[in-house]
């Protein structure tokens, strides 16, 4: 059921702040719908269709007369977007630019992101917490909840309402190359708990949450940004794995829920069409069949999986046919305010179907009391975004993530014994220069004798080979990797040259491999040992791993994923903290 609370109304000072509860009464009162009735009765067709429409902007900070903010601003002042999608930046240069649309716009504009770990995946500063799949590792509903009340407090506190998390797809393929730690793990059970609880954080404390992305992108090989996977899988699978997780959103309140850019030929019977733009999928499925209420809201529509076939315009028309409410990220807002209008007057598109959906976008406003105050203080902004009381609970969801999921040899156990010399020889894409900063410190802090060295992609055989004289100079070896997720890359995983040598490595020495990433990179190094999963390297992940290398922390997790060949679901050694800090 989609449920929206009745306390909102009348509590503008605490929404700002993101403490308003969003877990009501359906749509609101009798008095909220009479209101919105009458703001809708006075709205011009094509302002209604713009209402719709959320554009993507960067958060990072522009001057208010540079020409790409022109171009932003254009999208409120003369289209009259009905919300705006913010991007990675600073704190207070966020709530700047948020605060200058809403003060442009006519009527106030609903503000998302990409919130799926936190806050801190869009907002340099924020808490840093761990992906899901490392709460997934921790395995307590708890912990989901406290992510998402979080994320509710530090992005209410810049003005975003509405976060499109939490990512409610099922990673069950270790070759997906978008989903990965993005997913909370390939338990459907376990998946749906945490969605659950995560939804409860968010919306308990002020943030619409989205489950995503419908109705499944666990099971793929292919990234939709560049093209359009296709999942042959049946529905009696689908039905009892994929879609399991929606089930528990819905039950959960969820307000929106994400269409995914996938095809599924069971469902809808074409191996062609993106579920985003199949009514039997986004109706018959999800409406009908899940019985959900709240807003359907597309993936991005700019992403190859879709915008490729169709373009900009007609994508948005297909979109809103096939039942979405909100059209995010058009490649041309212009163009799909167009198309969608002109669908509209033609006839093709009802208005009876587009003031329904309008009137829910109406809604959801009013009940954020954007009506009444859509501007945020800003300087509440450092009271609340990585506030220091936040950091105890993270710092604790960190050490718990953590998986040692095999030391067959014994050598996790040896380096938490004592001092070694130890060759670190980190990897890493984008972060290459920090991999391993945080982890060299801590072992060195130990009274390890710690020979850093860095790979990244571009390191060649000179490179490989300076690795390897450093590696036979020290009896233990650390391999620490950050291998991540990042739209439009078409895959996840090591170089082969990088993966060749940890083979050769494991085979000679003892070595651990630490995961600050992908955990699917084990599957590449053959034999595989030790074998510790810290998820990130960003935040608390290496810190947290570096203690559990060290002995200062303990080791609980639990691998919410298989690695083939070599550990299975649930596969994880306890250790206790074997050291003071």
């Amino acid at each position: 059921m989609f449920l929206l609370g009745l306390g909102l109304a009348s509590a503008a000072p605490l929404q700002a702040q993101g403490d308003g509860d969003l877990s009501g009464a359906p749509f609101g009162t009798a008095r909220d719908s009479q209101a919105v009735g009458r703001l809708l009765d006075s709205l011009p067709l094509r302002a209604k269709v713009a209402q719709l429409v959320m554009p993507w902007i960067p958060g990072a900070y522009q001057a208010f007369d540079d020409s790409a903010f022109a171009v932003m601003q254009g999208w409120v002042d003369s289209l009259s977007v009905g919300g705006i999608i913010v991007s990675i930046g600073s704190p207070t240069d966020v709530a700047l630019r948020l605060n200058r649309l809403q003060r442009r716009s006519g009527l106030p504009l609903l503000i998302a992101s990409d919130l799926e770990s936190g806050a801190a995946f869009r907002l340099n500063g924020a808490t840093p917490l761990p992906p899901n799949m490392g709460v997934g590792a921790a395995a307590r509903d708890s912990d989901a909840f406290e992510v998402g009340r979080i994320t509710a407090l530090e992005g209410r506190a810049v003005g975003i309402h509405l976060a499109f998390a939490p990512v409610a797809d099922v990673n069950n393929n270790p070759a997906n190359p978008i989903i990965n730690t993005r997913s909370f793990g390939e338990d459907s059970y376990l998946v749906a708990r945490l969605v659950s609880a995560a939804i409860q954080g968010l919306q308990q404390h002020g943030m619409l949450a989205t489950a995503k992305h419908f109705p499944g992108h666990g099971d793929t090989e292919t990234d939709s940004h560049l093209t359009l996977p296709l999942i042959p899988t049946p529905w009696r699978r689908l039905d009892t794995l994929e879609l399991i997780p929606f089930r528990a959103a819905v039950s959960a309140g969820v307000a929106l829920i994400m269409s995914a850019h996938v095809a599924m030929p069971a469902i809808g019977g074409s191996r062609e069409r993106p579920a985003t733009l199949d009514p039997a999928v986004m109706q018959g499925v999800l409406r009908d069949s899940l019985g959900f209420r709240g807003l359907v809201v597309t993936d991005a529509l700019d992403m190859g999986g879709i915008v490729n076939k169709y373009g900009a315009g007609e994508a948005a028309v297909l979109a809103f046919l096939a039942g979405a409410d909100l059209l995010l990220q058009p490649a041309d807002p212009r163009a799909a305010i167009d198309a969608v209008t002109e669908a509209i007057e033609s006839g093709r598109i009802t208005y009876e179907r587009l003031d329904r959906s309008v009137r829910r976008v109406l809604l959801l406003k009013r009940q954020l009391g954007l009506f009444r105050r859509r501007e945020v203080p800003l300087d509440s902004v450092p009271e609340m975004v990585g506030s220091r009381r936040f950091l105890p609970f993270a710092r604790d969801l960190s050490t718990r993530s953590i998986v040692l999921a095999g030391d067959p040899a014994g050598v996790v156990d040896s380096l938490r014994a004592g001092p070694r010399s130890i060759a670190l020889v980190t990897y890493g894409e984008e972060n290459a220069g920090s991999v391993g900063n945080t982890l060299a410190r801590l072992l060195r802090a130990t009274g390890h004798r710690v020979t850093l060295f860095r790979l990244w992609p571009a390191s060649g055989r000179a490179g490989l080979d300076s690795a390897r004289a450093v590696i036979r100079k020290n009896p233990y070896t650390v391999f620490a990797a950050s291998v991540r997720v990042s739209a439009w890359k078409g895959s996840v995983g090591l170089p082969e040259p990088v993966a060749d040598l940890m083979s050769e490595t494991f085979r000679r020495r003892r070595t651990v491999l630490v995961s600050l990433g992908s955990p699917y990179i084990g599957m590449q190094v053959d034999p595989l040992g030790a074998y510790l999963l810290g998820w990130t390297a960003s935040g608390l992940g290496e810190w947290a791993a570096g203690r559990a290398l060290t002995g200062e922390g303990p080791i609980t997790g639990r691998l919410p994923v298989r690695i083939p060949p070599t550990f299975p679901l649930g596969a994880g050694l306890d250790r206790a903290a074997t050291r003071l800090p």
